[in-house]
């Protein structure tokens, strides 16, 4: 029989919300129990602004560091900076663990765990992006502003090691890879949550966003809405039309 200590250990390892729970004191939300259950290899977050997913999503990089021996985790983002601070609240769990997890090197972009896990934090630059090869999980944050040739670099490298790819972001028009995955990637787990559908978000504070922001930036933010920008002079569906080759070619009257 195993000892109680050892039958836990074995449950966190297996289950990444009893991980969050029982070593880290966190207890996720329902939409971040189905992430951190998931084995989704494609997974893309479209979650309103202060919604969690960072969160979420540093729980799961710790959970496959620590019970993964040997994996590459990289957080990748538009900037060196956004990718830190996602890096951050990995390593502020990685401290708050119960029984402690030992480290071999941490630093202020990754950190390697005694048993050979590394977590690496990234800026959204493909030629950076290149120099790793087979990750168990790649996180791209604010995923809607990071350059296309970014995921091109990354596909890659998930080859071999078939490892996670999961894109968390707040929608940023009808353009790009995050638009074109949430509305037509296929085999991708999709988890879509407003403002009004996390409790710590108060109705109180979203009527007051919504006076300040105006309906469509409101929409985009909280309401994880695809919208065209303000500035456009035409939607992204006229453009869409215009470009659609279905119509009658046109016959000059006969003189």
């Amino acid at each position: 029989m195993l000892s109680p200590s050892l039958a836990a250990d074995l449950a966190c390892g297996l289950d990444a919300t009893i991980f969050a729970e029982d070593r880290l004191n966190f207890h996720p939300d329902p939409w971040q129990r189905d992430l951190l259950r998931s084995a989704a290899r494609q997974v893309i977050l479209n979650i309103t602004r202060q919604g969690g997913k960072s969160t979420a999503t540093a729980i799961l990089s710790l959970h496959c560091a620590i019970y993964c021996p040997g994996a590459l985790i990289l957080m990748v983002s538009p900037s060196q900076r956004q990718s830190r601070e996602l890096f951050a609240k990995t390593t502020g769990f990685l401290k708050a663990v119960e029984p402690v997890v030992e480290l071999e090197e941490d630093n202020r972009l990754s950190a390697t765990l005694a048993n050979k896990s590394r977590i690496v934090s990234l800026p959204g630059d493909a030629r950076t992006v290149r120099g790793f090869s087979a990750p168990r999980l790649v996180i791209a944050d604010e995923a809607a502003y990071v350059a296309d040739e970014l995921f091109t670099a990354i596909r890659p490298m998930l080859a071999v090691s078939e490892g996670r790819l999961i894109l968390m972001s707040t929608p940023a028009g009808r353009r790009g890879v995050f638009f074109e995955t949430w509305e037509r990637g296929e085999d991708w787990l999709r988890i879509r949550i407003s403002a009004s559908q996390c409790p710590r978000i108060s109705a109180e504070f979203l009527d007051q966003e919504r006076r300040e922001l105006g309906p469509m930036l409101f929409s985009q933010e909280y309401e994880n809405a695809f919208v065209d920008a303000a500035s456009s002079a035409f939607s992204s569906e006229l453009i869409d039309q215009a470009l659609v080759d279905d119509f009658e070619p046109f016959l000059a009257a006969a003189a």
